[in-house]
């Protein structure tokens, strides 16, 4: 849907987003109040221009789970998950939020990447029982600061998992209950797209008020929230973002890209680290996605997400090389001069999981290092 442009935009003094959130409203006006009113959970975020994939057939879930980073065999019908799509060398092509209605299988993915993903699925179904619908022309996303699945008589709901890290997965930032992710219930409900108005408005008659990308996406950074058309570019392998905790179970059989997982999980270190820039707001300069991160004069990564939080001031996302230290404060490239940026660790530089296997024996020196290294 590269021409699209929701009927909430028609809002007065609705403002549009851009990249990836072209189409939708970045906020109506107000994004302050917006970002308290999400925070206090009474709002409603139109994420119309998400991508809705949909998989029919009763070989779904095992055919899901046998080209992917998920465990699936035993879904339960309204329980949500996400997986991976991932190369044969390990780099993230396609993350999908997923839950199970009983009679199919729903991915939720970023709207440039739902016909891809559709088009791969396509080509990887062979002679199973599976049927592979781009559903987005049909039906439309709105974001929700609820933490629960979607309850009997509900829509179709995909609760947000992150940042629990899920059975099969591990992690390599902190423990789940001291993650700044516990702060954000969040969950995406499908409606049919003729009724989204409608839907929203159902929600305002209740008191909610309607935010824009500019609110959801403060708090996602906030939350360290890693995203597929932010954060991941042609090199990413999941282990650089935290991603491990729940899109990808370390047990499950082969799938493409698992060795790469498996290997740097056991034995090899993440090539770069996700980390939470807490920006000098001080000079008003607010850096674009794609800015350059330095440590004094050298380049050590590059800005995926920014955003002005209500509380926080200007806070980023970045990925920076793994060898960056944690302990120093980095220089961020904005139009008009550099501004500071003190770091807040999300993957630490060791780049070792909290359950990784003690070595039996001496290792080779860059044994296990990502190839692409």
């Amino acid at each position: 849907m590269p021409t699209y442009a929701s009927p909430l935009l028609a809002r007065h003094g609705a403002v549009g987003g851009s990249g990836p959130d072209a189409g939708v409203a970045f906020h109506y006006g107000d994004p302050t109040a917006e970002q308290r009113a999400l925070r206090a959970g009474g709002a409603v975020v139109d994420l119309s221009h998400y991508g809705v994939v949909r998989v029919a057939g009763p070989d779904r879930l095992t055919w899901l789970n046998s080209i992917t980073s998920q465990l699936l065999l035993d879904l339960a019908p309204g329980t949500s998950t996400e997986l991976l799509v991932l190369s044969p060398q390990g780099h993230v092509e396609h993350a999908a939020g997923v839950v199970d209605d009983g009679a199919a299988t729903w991915l939720i993915t970023e709207a440039a990447h739902a016909p891809t993903l559709t088009a791969w699925l396509d080509r990887m179904k062979f002679m199973l029982r599976v049927e592979i619908t781009d559903a987005t022309a049909d039906w439309a996303v709105l974001g929700e600061p609820v933490g629960a699945e979607g309850g009997p008589g509900e829509p179709v709901t995909w609760r947000d998992p992150w940042p629990r890290t899920a059975p099969g997965g591990t992690r390599y930032g902190p423990a789940d209950d001291a993650h700044p992710g516990l702060e954000r219930p969040w969950r995406l409900v499908l409606v049919p797209r003729a009724g989204l108005v409608a839907a929203v408005a159902d929600r305002e008659a209740a008191g909610w008020r309607l935010a824009g990308t500019w609110a959801s996406e403060a708090a996602r950074i906030e939350a360290w929230r890693p995203r597929l058309a932010r954060e991941v570019d042609d090199r990413t392998i999941p282990h650089e973002l935290d991603w491990l905790r729940t899109a990808v179970h370390l047990e499950k059989g082969c799938y493409r890209g698992q060795e790469t997982v498996a290997r740097v999980h056991n034995m090899g270190r993440p090539p770069r680290r996700l980390v939470m820039l807490h920006l000098d707001g001080s000079g008003h300069l607010l850096p674009q996605g794609g800015a350059s991160v330095r440590s004094g004069e050298r380049v050590v990564g590059a800005v995926t997400s920014v955003a002005r939080h209500h509380e926080l001031g200007p806070i980023a996302l970045a990925v920076v090389k793994r060898s960056t230290p944690d302990d120093v404060d980095l220089q961020v490239d904005c139009e008009g001069g550099a501004v500071a940026a003190g770091q807040e660790v999300i993957v630490p530089g060791e780049g070792v999981s909290v359950d990784r296997p003690t070595p039996r024996g001496p290792v080779a020196r860059g044994l296990g290092h990502h190839p692409s290294l």
